[in-house]
């Protein structure tokens, strides 16, 4: 590659970075469907048909928010659950890592909290998507301990679903909390025993 093509391609991804930070910033009050394209792109500073170079439209923009917000966590919450030891340890590790994520990322939560059930569809696809594949990731992690048990796939995938489910609703109230630890507290300690109650739910499952 030529430096005149390192330096396009450089000031390209710039670009594209600004109008996913602004659309973050100008999303923590409206939803998606609502964001204008020339609203977007007054805040980057960018001439409105420059959008069409990074993105097809809105929501392939809101995909990609989509993407860069719950992508990061498949892996971390699949080391987790498969490096722990005890299920105490591994419920802590998992609570605490969430919780960070919130911390660093909560434009990237609140937007996946309002987008979830939004209106433009292929955003609440993408978002159904990613949570799939973060189910697929915990039922990656339990299969090795509860498949010599004889537990079917399809019974594992529900364990990991309750799971996943559990770690949405929890991030979600970590962000609407943000700023009061007591608050923080008191949802990590709500997160662990619900989380704790369905593994032991999980001990004594014999299937339907």
């Amino acid at each position: 590659m030529s430096h005149t093509c390192g330096i396009r391609e450089a000031r390209k991804r710039k670009s594209r970075r600004a109008l996913l930070d602004a659309a973050l910033g100008l999303l923590e009050d409206q939803s998606l469907s609502s964001l204008g394209l020339r609203e977007l792109t007054r805040v980057v500073g960018m001439a409105p048909a420059a959008f069409y170079r990074h993105f097809r439209d809105m929501a392939d923009l809101g995909v990609a928010l989509v993407e860069e917000s719950l992508g990061s966590l498949q892996g971390m919450i699949r080391a987790i659950l498969s490096e722990r030891d005890g299920d105490e340890e591994r419920i802590d590790a998992v609570v605490e890592a969430v919780a960070e994520h919130v911390r660093r990322h909560p434009t990237h939560i609140r937007f996946i909290a309002r987008e979830r059930h939004g209106g433009v569809r292929p955003v609440r696809e993408a978002i159904a998507a990613e949570l799939g594949r973060l189910t697929d990731e915990v039922a990656t992690a339990f299969a090795p301990r509860l498949t010599p048990a004889g537990w079917p796939p399809e019974d594992v995938r529900m364990l990991a679903e309750l799971y996943v489910d559990r770690m949405v609703t929890t991030a979600t109230a970590f962000m609407e909390a943000q700023g009061d630890e007591e608050e923080r507290e008191r949802i990590a300690d709500t997160a662990r025993k619900q989380l704790l109650l369905v593994s032991l739910g999980r001990r004594h499952w014999r299937g339907a």
